[in-house]
């Protein structure tokens, strides 16, 4: 293709300005249209970023624009599906934000509509183009860390549930363990080399709410929050997931913690080596019968610097140079596959087999 990309954005919000920042530095991109059902959001984000192609419709925004090459879907978690299926159909290529949909079923269905038509969809497991991912990845590829068998995935926030939709289950389909688990829940996976999951225990619990009482400053706000929104997700979820190569993870997810500060980290565990990630990378292992810690001289912390880029920049590849995408919709579904079942298990207090 000799012109360069139109892309629209669905979903002006928060991750929104990651996506529209990642598109502006790539110069085979051009920022076409924007949409969202809020018309203040939208017209302020068109002024901010020289949009003038603004639609509160998305329906009407992608019949008027048969031009438009693809989107990013950055809409809260219960419209990814609807909005998703629909720019496939009307032959839009769709970068969808995680977590995929809010069900299986949802996610499934998205999967179908991007056959049918015969364009990608992609998922915004970001997270897979850091830095930090590279690293890990070049150390299990040379076989660092021998059989990798179990890992730890945390994201815990003492104060951080974003308000919005966040908070408000019929909009964001769960608390921390959808928002911000699946971020952990698939890198995890991804390094262990994508096993599939075969079963999982799940909790959740709902003791602290969202803390609007507190006078501290969140760490993360919604771009909606107003502070009187409904809350009723879980506040706290913890899971144990066991896939078909023996592997084991366990996940802990949090809006509200009684703990000394947040907490971001992945450990690896395998036969020859572990390793932490929190963020500065650190590798265990012995050597000449000794045991010891390596910290390598690179930088090893995630850079945000450069993580949208690195995804914008690779579904840009995948739809001009028809390189292979890195986080396609079968991921996409396990995920959801993953996230049901936790939630599943929860509700139940027994372990969900995954077929």
């Amino acid at each position: 293709m000799d012109q360069k990309l139109k892309i629209g954005i669905i979903g002006t919000g928060n991750i929104s300005e990651s996506h529209i920042s990642a598109y502006q530095k790539n110069p085979d991109v051009e920022l076409y249209a924007f949409c969202d059902i809020r018309e203040d959001r939208l017209q302020e984000m068109g002024e901010k970023y020289g949009i003038t192609r603004l639609y509160t419709d998305k329906d009407v925004m992608l019949r008027e624009l048969p031009e438009l090459d693809a989107v990013s879907v950055c809409t809260w978690n219960s419209q990814h599906a609807p909005c998703t299926i629909a720019a496939l159909k009307a032959g839009k290529h769709v970068l969808c934000e995680k977590p995929m949909a809010t069900s299986v079923e949802e996610a499934k269905a998205m999967k179908e509509a991007a056959e049918e038509s015969g364009k990608l969809l992609m998922i915004g497991f970001v997270r897979r183009y850091g830095n930090d991912c590279a690293i890990l990845q070049d150390l299990i590829g040379d076989d660092y860390f021998g059989e990798l068998y179990y890992a730890k995935a945390t994201y815990l926030r003492r104060n951080g549930s974003p308000g919005g939709w966040f908070g408000d289950k019929k909009m964001s389909a769960g608390g921390p363990l959808i928002d911000l688990g699946v971020h952990v829940i698939d890198l995890t996976r991804y390094l262990l080399g994508n096993p599939k999951p075969v079963s999982v225990y799940g909790a959740t619990f709902y003791k602290m709410g969202d803390r609007r009482e507190l006078k501290d400053k969140k760490g993360y706000v919604a771009s909606s929050a107003t502070g009187q929104e409904e809350f009723n997700v879980e506040d706290l979820a913890s899971a144990m997931i066991r896939f078909d190569n023996g592997a084991v993870v366990s996940v802990e997810a949090s809006y509200s913690l009684n703990i000394k500060e947040d907490e971001g980290k992945i450990e690896l565990f395998g036969t020859k080596a572990g390793a932490m990630l929190d963020p500065e990378l650190e590798l265990y292992s012995q050597q000449s019968g000794y045991m010891n810690n390596v910290t390598l001289c690179t930088p090893t912390a995630l850079s945000f610097d450069g993580l949208f880029e690195g995804e914008i920049n690779h579904y840009v590849d995948c739809l001009l140079r028809g390189v292979p995408c890195k986080a396609p919709a079968e991921d996409g579904i396990v995920l959801m596959k993953i996230l049901d079942a936790i939630y599943e298990s929860a509700q139940t207090g027994h372990e969900v087999v995954i077929g």
